[in-house]
């Protein structure tokens, strides 16, 4: 197959030119679009150029270089030495414009093509013969249909999010996470989000890390991925938290027999008390205050006798008091860990009636719990540790906003969103497995760090080293400006107040994970504070798209959905009927749903209505209407590929 219609050299001409005689930018801007260039690398350098050029800066090479220095797309273009490799390629900046007119013109020719790919693929697909003709002729009486675009208005932050940062998490870990993420061919984000999950589950409530002064965190987490349904949410969640499980066993393996020494001596205290109670009953009068005395002592040494709960680290879809509970049982650690998010409906009072969120929230700041109850005695738990670690369906996301007190008192400020990208439709059949040695040692690891803290009764304390400190500050003066009324984090003050926590929390399970057998007595490292700050970002990225979404309007999700199909897919045009063959759902139920969805796109940009030509009426159905996708949609900023650990524009 040819390559697409380009000249390389006119490229390099064109742009060597404006960077020569930013004069001339004006004039050439009026023949070319960034669009316009086939190397991506240069369509962002035009991009550049004419940005400055309307801002009044001139586009020399070191006013670009410093430009794009600036905005993180200096080594994205080639460095600075391509800049003055491209004023090298000039042979006479008078020539400019007929260079120009070469880019423009290989430009019309890929459009064409695509076009003709375009309509092979709709002939090839079934659709309709009337569409496709009704399609091809509108697209080629469109004069304007590769310009004329007004600029793209963001349909919110839920867009180009970041993937999940593998990297930062020790390498038993990540090796893990990638391995299941490449068998399951699911979002990386997934098995990350369930890992650091399973790290809280072995870690919570055996430590803490201590930032300054009275300032401790706990090293519980409370994570959400978002995933649609048949995502393999299930898989992954076998296969990541399935070593705790086996851990679970160890500990009751190691705690049985304590627990049987204990119900014996439990029995024995009892019989004995019983006994003496019974004696000093019989008792006469002169004898009794001794025995009385004897049944008493004999009696609180019964009561004495404490019975280790069998050990659980995990639990499904419980209730607040059931957790209330086994945490109490748990000595305060308890994780719950679920591919649904069923748990939600059932603290909003599914069965009770009654919201009751208090378990949840005390579970996670590891404040001192007390839940009173009227036939039994009540519970007391001082520094309760709760894990929450839930793969729930973008219809439980949207749901939850509107549950009783769930923003207001504090449960989603507490949360760590993650919305990645769906991989079904585009997973690769036959993915290798988990290797055997991978597996391994994740089973392994993970087991050690959770008999290694099994034991803690009281947490162990990581302090920071002095240059951690001055590292969780400089995250602290960056957080606060975006607090303020009118910031970034503006309208998430909740969760936003609560992100350095969160950073140093999962700075201690990396910092745990890292040194599995003498993590409790070492200081927590700089390093590991700016490996925790980069899941920071990625979870901050993706709480705005969360918050973002919750507040979303029925339209503007049904936008995203089509708009999510259409960078999916590649698309850049289609009916109205293959739109809605193609994203039928819960919520897009008949082809009327698709208008208010449609009508929000035009609105923001990403595509337009073409009108098709006038034709005779010869019966039959009519032409299902066809839009046109705005070019800078699918113009190629980043390449992005959902599954494996690899980066997107934020």
């Amino acid at each position: 197959m040819n390559s697409p219609a380009h000249d390389q050299h006119a490229e390099q001409a064109v742009i060597g030119a404006a960077l020569l005689a930013p004069s001339t930018v004006a004039e050439l801007a009026a023949k070319l679009s960034p669009g316009d260039f086939y190397r991506p690398a240069h369509g962002a350098l035009w991009e550049a150029i004419c940005r400055l050029d309307a801002a009044g800066t001139p586009a020399d090479p070191i006013t670009l270089a410093a430009h794009l220095a600036e905005v993180g797309d200096l080594a994205r273009v080639g460095g600075a030495p391509y800049l003055h490799t491209l004023i090298s390629e000039v042979p006479s900046v008078a020539s400019a414009g007929y260079y120009a007119e070469i880019v423009a013109g290989h430009a019309r020719r890929r459009e064409v093509s695509t076009l003709g790919l375009r309509l092979t693929q709709l002939a090839d697909s079934g659709t309709d013969t009337a569409d496709v003709l009704a399609t091809g002729r509108a697209l080629l009486d469109d004069t304007g249909a590769a310009a004329g675009w007004a600029p793209l208005i963001p349909l919110g932050t839920g867009r180009h999010l970041p993937v999940f940062p593998a990297h930062v998490l020790p390498g038993w870990v990540a090796d893990m996470v990638r391995a299941v993420s490449e068998f399951t061919q699911t979002p990386i984000d997934l098995a990350g989000g369930i890992a650091l999950a399973a790290l809280s589950t072995a870690a919570g409530g055996r430590a803490e890390v201590e930032v300054r002064g009275s300032w401790r965190e706990p090293t519980n987490l409370f994570t959400v991925v978002v995933l649609p349904p048949g995502s393999r949410k299930s898989a992954v969640f076998a296969a990541i938290t399935g070593p705790l499980l086996a851990a679970e066993s160890a500990l009751v393996e190691r705690t049985k027999p304590a627990i049987i020494e204990a119900e014996l001596a439990a029995r024995v205290a009892g019989k004995t008390a019983e006994k003496a109670a019974q004696a000093a009953a019989n008792a006469d009068a002169s004898g009794r205050d001794t025995l009385l005395a004897e049944a008493t002592a004999a009696a609180m040494q019964a009561e004495a006798v404490t019975v280790p709960g069998v050990p659980q680290l995990v639990a499904d879809d419980v209730t607040s008091e059931t957790a209330a509970q086994l945490l109490a049982d748990q000595g305060g650690r308890l994780a719950v860990l679920s591919p649904e998010g069923g748990i939600f409906a059932t603290i909003a009072g599914r069965y009770s009636g009654t919201p009751n969120l208090e378990v949840f929230l005390k579970g996670h700041a590891g404040d001192m719990m007390r839940v009173g109850r009227l036939s039994r005695e009540a519970l007391h738990i001082p520094k309760p540790a709760l894990t929450l670690g839930l793969a729930v369906q973008p219809d439980v996301l949207r749901d939850i906003a509107s549950m009783p007190g769930f923003r207001g008192l504090g449960l989603l400020a507490r949360i760590l969103f993650a919305l990645p990208e769906n991989t079904v439709g585009f997973r690769r059949i036959g993915a290798d497995p988990v290797p055997v040695e991978i597996a391994d040692a994740y089973q392994e690891s993970l087991g050690a760090l959770v008999l290694t803290l099994a034991e803690w009764t009281d947490p162990a304390v990581l302090p920071l080293t002095e240059d951690a400190n001055a590292r969780v500050l400089d995250i602290e003066r960056a957080v606060e400006p975006r607090l303020a009324p009118g910031g970034a984090w503006g309208h998430i003050v909740d969760w936003g107040s609560k992100y350095t926590g969160a950073v140093v929390r999962m700075a201690g399970l990396i910092h745990l994970a890292e040194h599995l057998r003498d993590g409790w007595g070492r200081p927590v490292e700089a390093g590991t504070i700016d490996r925790a700050a980069q899941l920071g970002d990625y979870y901050a990225a993706h709480a705005l798209a969360a918050f973002d979404d919750m507040g979303a309007d029925q339209a503007t999700r049904n936008a995203r959905h089509v708009l999510a199909w259409i960078e999916r897919t590649g698309a850049t045009t289609f009916t109205k009927r293959d739109l809605f063959r193609a994203t039928k759902s819960a919520t897009i139920r008949a082809v009327a749903d698709l208008e208010p969805a449609l009508s929000v796109l035009d609105a923001h940009g990403y595509l337009r209505q073409v009108d098709p030509p006038a034709r005779p009426r010869t019966g039959g159905r009519p032409p299902s209407p066809m839009f046109l996708v705005n070019p800078e949609v699918h113009r190629p900023a980043a390449t992005v590929h959902p599954i494996g650990d690899t980066r997107r524009t934020a």
